[in-house]
């Protein structure tokens, strides 16, 4: 990330303060949802009383520290094993489209995730990590549904 990127994020942070917000529920569970951008359908879930029935929900809402923080939390709960995309794309970041790109390309050399459109795509965590999400997990797209009884239904 360059230092404008770095410093035009801690205005961000501070203007407008986004804080990261999920649920744990069934930690027997091989079920997580992704919400992205879409706050009320991430409280609308969480009080639907299906949080038995999945490990995680929470929102992405950046297409690099966001995806690491997914690679290292299913790479720590092995039983996790098909995430939800649902919800709003995050406008400019597209952390969905990247986590689908991730799954279905990789990373190159410098870490960066093959084929994204997102404006920062670079990846942290190892490339073990990365090779296990890819190779274990099932990303089901729904990207941009908000219809709480349709992923409702799915879960």
């Amino acid at each position: 990330m360059n230092r404008i990127a770095e410093t035009i994020g801690e205005i961000c942070k501070i203007v407008l303060p986004i804080h990261d917000q999920y649920y744990i529920g069934n930690s027997n569970s091989n079920t997580a949802v992704c919400t992205l951008g879409s706050l009320n359908l991430l409280k609308s879930l969480k009080n639907s009383g299906i949080m038995s029935n999945v490990s995680i929900i929470g929102r992405l809402l950046s297409e690099n520290k966001g995806i690491d923080e997914i690679i290292r939390y299913v790479n720590q709960n092995k039983n996790i094993k098909k995430i939800i995309l649902c919800g709003k794309e995050v406008w400019g970041h597209k952390p969905g489209h990247s986590l689908l790109e991730l799954k279905k390309n990789g990373i190159d050399s410098n870490g960066r995730i093959i084929n994204s459109s997102s404006p920062d795509p670079f990846l942290t965590v190892s490339k073990e990590q990365i090779d296990y999400f890819r190779k274990e997990i099932t990303l089901v797209n729904l990207i941009n549904e908000t219809n709480f009884e349709k992923i409702k239904k799915l879960i």
